[in-house]
């Protein structure tokens, strides 16, 4: 059964452009005795981030995120060794032990291990999803659906299920994840009749493809995505191109939602006239507008181990999303320190909103976000943000 939340959620504007901008899930809204980890692993836990929700609307009006849980150990560190958190066979959650000289554990999110010719890392979380229901104009919890948890089922998703991405497409609704284990890094595919009861489909992309959307409707009787494969080698553009070489966004199509087919043409490529985007991907599904297929990404300016993130906006044409129409290198959303004030003591990073869920709020748009890698933000963006006024035509 579902949790029913009666308290609301106070906005917080301060330092927002938005009248409308507030965060409604917490790691402290979380409860991990009902977590899939509950019981199993004999040492304590606690919520690392609650971010990064997939959002769509639900048949009774209500918006319904996807949020993707970070569970971890709260002593990774101990016996000389360091500690991952994986889900085996038995269908139980198990710890492994790595040596501590073989790690480095710089970043608070992951260790690398030392030695071979290429990078191999291990998470201090695992991941799992938690549809969390809200009011219709998505500042208020209405339920917390733990008897619908998304978690590992099989070995592909022994190191976690991250980063759900929901689209309705006519009558179905699909959701892409990242399923993590040494076997590959793959984006898994969910389908449901309801928005809120799921089944497992199958892999869809292979390794290291991460921020697959899939637009929210049919182009030339087609499903179409957004892909971002990742690497550690691009080829450079032409000296003076207004391209910057790097990782991109783009494009894939299907007959029926599984098989998948790169598209020929590039999507939505970094501008070499902003080192704020020095490394993008994708955010929400694209949606169809009045105007095109409208896209908000992530752009990343490099600072330090994580880099500073932004929301950004496209909008594509409706019958050639490769054709870019509208973009603009202002950032729509930015970090705001001011909505996790009351949460610092949790902040590990700082500088990042990852935007990842869009619905029609009638002269608006409520935009789920991921804040800090910590939390989930709700804002309400006039659509009038995305007209022709302050754009510029890539």
């Amino acid at each position: 059964m579902a949790d029913n939340i009666k308290a609301g959620v106070q906005l917080s504007t301060t330092g927002s452009p938005y009248a409308v901008d507030t965060l409604v899930v917490t790691p402290d809204d979380i409860d991990l005795s009902r977590s899939p980890l509950a019981g199993q692993l004999g040492v304590e836990t606690y919520v690392l981030g609650a971010f990064n929700p997939g959002m769509t609307r639900l048949p009774n009006g209500n918006l319904i995120l996807f949020v993707r849980v970070a569970e971890a150990l709260k002593t990774p560190i101990f016996d000389g060794h360091v500690h991952a958190i994986r889900w085996d066979d038995s269908g139980r959650y198990v710890l492994d032990a790595w040596p501590l000289e073989l790690a480095n554990t710089a970043d608070p999110r992951k260790f690398l291990l030392n030695g071979g010719g290429w990078k191999v890392m291990a998470l201090t979380s695992l991941s799992w999803i938690l549809p969390v229901e809200l009011t219709p104009d998505g500042l208020h919890r209405v339920a917390m659906h733990y008897d619908k948890v998304i978690a590992p089922q099989n070995s592909l998703q022994c190191y976690g299920v991250e980063d759900p991405r929901v689209s309705k497409v006519g009558d179905r609704w699909l959701m892409t994840t990242c399923s993590v284990s040494p076997e590959r890094h793959s984006t898994t595919l969910y389908s449901s009749d309801n928005g809120l009861d799921w089944t497992f489909e199958d892999i869809v992309l292979d390794h290291q493809n991460k921020d697959m959307l899939i637009f929210e409707g049919i182009v030339g009787g087609e499903y179409w995505a957004q892909t971002r494969p990742l690497g550690d080698l691009y080829f450079a553009y032409p000296p003076g191109s207004e391209w910057r070489a790097g990782p991109s966004i783009n494009l894939a199509t299907s007959r029926d939602g599984l098989y998948w087919k790169p598209y020929r043409k590039p999507g939505i490529r970094p501008h070499s006239g902003t080192v704020a985007t020095a490394r993008i991907g994708g955010g929400t599904p694209p949606i169809l507008t009045e105007d095109g297929w409208l896209s908000l990404w992530h752009g990343v300016e490099p600072k330090e181990i994580v880099g500073i993130y932004r929301t950004y906006f496209s909008i594509m044409d409706k019958d050639d999303p490769s054709h870019v129409i509208r973009t603009r290198h202002i950032p729509l959303l930015e970090a705001n320190p001011e909505l996790t004030r009351p949460i610092e003591h949790q902040m590990y990073i700082r500088d990042v909103v990852f935007t990842t869920g869009i619905a029609d709020g009638g002269d608006h748009y409520v935009v789920a976000s991921g804040e800090a890698d910590l939390a989930c933000r709700i804002t309400h963006i006039p659509k009038s943000v995305f007209t022709d006024e302050g754009a510029q035509i890539a």
